[in-house]
């Protein structure tokens, strides 16, 4: 999806010389971890992408910036848990993760930025997390 959509806005964004691309990445995709190996490739892809578009794009007024969270409460642990609810619920206990409004927050405060700046990258974690595996669980 992130570079079917890039190839449909680019082309305008490049016509107009102006416009920004906020392609969300995770900390997964500078940390690798046990049994994430496709997550954390397709995360690592998304580094890639967006650090390339920033060179192809330095020619321009266009900005690209990747935000990659920490720890978000979101389907996903679900998901990867193959619907086990007891599962991805463990996954939050004792820590207070982000959630959605949190990184949305992010990509109203990272797009509002003069049209000088381009945060090129920002990683999100939670007050008790300080890389992809390590977080402090409160008891």
């Amino acid at each position: 999806g992130l570079v079917h959509v890039t190839q449909a806005v680019l082309p305008g964004m490049k016509k107009r010389n102006q416009g920004h691309i906020i392609n969300i990445g995770s900390v997964a995709g500078q940390q690798p971890y046990a049994n994430g190996s496709v997550y954390c490739a397709s995360k690592a892809a998304v580094a890639s992408i967006s650090r390339a578009l920033v060179h192809e794009t330095v020619d321009t007024d266009i900005r690209v910036s990747e935000i990659n969270p920490g720890m978000v409460e979101t389907e996903f642990s679900v998901v990867r848990f193959k619907g086990d609810k007891n599962k991805a619920d463990a996954v939050y206990k004792g820590v207070h993760p982000l959630d959605g409004n949190d990184i949305a927050e992010t990509v109203v405060f990272v797009a509002g930025r003069p049209d000088h700046v381009n945060i090129v990258e920002m990683l999100v974690f939670p007050t008790n997390q300080s890389a992809a595996t390590t977080v402090y669980r409160k008891p």
